[in-house]
């Protein structure tokens, strides 16, 4: 668990469209590009390991940002290379973060000065709401399921903690970038 006091005010970020990380909750990545070969290698220096990931805008209008303004820090808490070079890593979810300023420098990859205010309660424990009934939620999510044609360990989603189960549901299935945004935010 980080400390509030722990989170740095730069960090990199990993744009990655429709990749979802959310606090409290693990993202396994492959990791094969150069630049982000570096970013690793770089992460791996540091004492807090957090990587932020971010959705990339659609098409910036203007003078947008290329990048969505919240994102979620994960820190790196499993890590392997392959023979050839690549990595198998694992992002357990932080704290969301919201964008200040991108950071020039050298490095290849994009860093930015990042905003944690907002967001205390992701570095508290695993949250629970009273209100969620879960036999109609679950009716409704076999209904997605079978107009998308996916199929699930039904025993497993029963059994999953509220929290584990909505945090997997909106990283692991098929929305649209915004949406999966908006889910975050």
């Amino acid at each position: 668990m980080i400390a509030p006091a722990d989170l740095p005010d730069t960090i990199p970020l990993f744009p990655l469209p429709r990749a979802l990380l959310l606090p409290r909750a693990r993202l396994p990545l492959h990791i094969f590009e150069p630049r982000y070969l570096q970013m690793l290698d770089d992460t791996l220096k540091t004492s807090h390991r957090l990587i932020g990931m971010v959705q990339p805008r659609a098409v910036p209008e203007g003078g947008a940002s290329r990048l969505h303004a919240i994102g979620c820090a994960g820190r790196l808490t499993a890590f392997s290379e392959t023979e050839d070079g690549r990595y198998m890593i694992t992002l357990s979810g932080a704290s969301r973060f919201r964008i200040v300023q991108e950071v020039d420098g050298f490095a290849p990859y994009i860093r930015a000065r990042v905003d944690w205010k907002g967001f205390d309660r992701d570095l508290g424990g695993t949250e629970c709401d009273p209100g969620f009934d879960r036999e109609p939620f679950l009716d409704l999510l076999a209904k997605f399921f079978a107009a998308r044609a996916l199929s699930t360990d039904w025993e497993s989603l029963k059994e999953a903690e509220d929290e584990l189960l909505i945090n997997s549901l909106s990283m692991l299935c098929p929305f649209e970038a915004e949406d999966k945004q908006a889910l975050l935010e």
